[in-house]
């Protein structure tokens, strides 16, 4: 799928986690609600930094580009050093490594440790990282039509004042895990989530998604798992923009009033 889909179908897969939360009696304070919906729909672009084309490779300049340059390198070097016998051969690394459930435990590992233990200044660089890319994907035309700049400040911005809002008592900095020392680890949970939700959408493409590696399948440790080839699309086509999109704002709207509990 494009940027803007899988930007909006992270956003309401962690309001449908909130629904699912508040059922279950652990209702998410509203802070966290936003703040998670807005890095899970950031997340949900993360995959792609396999892919120079594709908008992370854009959203943070210089540096995400060379980024994504070292990541393919890393992703085909894994694909080739781990493929099967039924794995067929490949040029590059996209939609390999990034594209497994492996590296979106790791990624959502990874940022939780920043945040809780990098102190504020962890916890504002987990926030300015996706709250670029949830502008860069929710936002995606106005955006591509603004500088970084603008939009680096806008990340900038709302990171600071989530963290600020989030710091206060009872506002969720502690959410979920309540022991002394633990704020905060929580923020791991929507990038892990907005990466496999990533995954599941790729999945539905005519390429499917390896998720699964390093479990084999077959002959295949690289497995393309996906629906029936005829129920599968291309990415960017009519399905996509005018059946998925559509679907993912409704869910994630009724997802977040159950989340706020006005409806039960």
């Amino acid at each position: 799928m494009m940027g803007p889909a899988h930007a909006l179908s992270g956003a309401a897969a962690w309001l449908m986690a909130g629904a699912a939360s508040a059922a279950l009696d652990r209702p998410m304070p509203w802070p966290v609600l936003l703040a998670g919906a807005l890095i899970c729909a950031g997340a949900a672009l993360a995959p792609d930094l396999d892919h120079k084309a594709a908008t992370i490779s854009r959203a943070f300049g210089p540096v995400s580009r060379t980024l994504c340059e070292v990541v393919d390198k890393l992703s085909y070097a894994a694909y080739r050093s781990t493929r099967g016998k039924g794995d067929p051969r490949r040029n590059g690394g996209h939609r390999t490594l990034t594209h497994t459930w492996v590296w979106a435990v790791l990624c959502g590992a990874g940022a939780a440790a920043v945040a809780v233990y990098g102190g504020r200044w962890g916890v504002l660089a987990v926030l300015f990282v996706h709250m670029v890319l949830a502008i860069e994907g929710l936002l995606w035309r106005h955006a591509r039509a603004s500088s970084d700049v603008l939009v680096w400040l806008l990340g900038a911005v709302s990171a600071w004042m989530l963290a600020e809002t989030l710091d206060k008592p009872g506002n969720g900095s502690g959410w979920l895990f309540t022991e002394p020392g633990q704020q905060y680890l929580w923020i791991g949970l929507p990038i892990v989530l907005g990466a496999l939700v990533h995954c599941l959408g790729d999945a539905l493409t005519v390429s499917g998604c390896p998720v699964l590696w390093p479990i084999p399948i077959g002959r295949k440790r690289w497995y393309p798992i996906g629906p029936p080839k005829g129920m599968r699309f291309r990415a960017g086509s009519w399905v996509e923009m005018k059946v998925l999109m559509p679907v993912f704002m409704g869910l994630g709207g009724v997802a977040a009033l159950g989340a706020l509990g006005f409806i039960g």
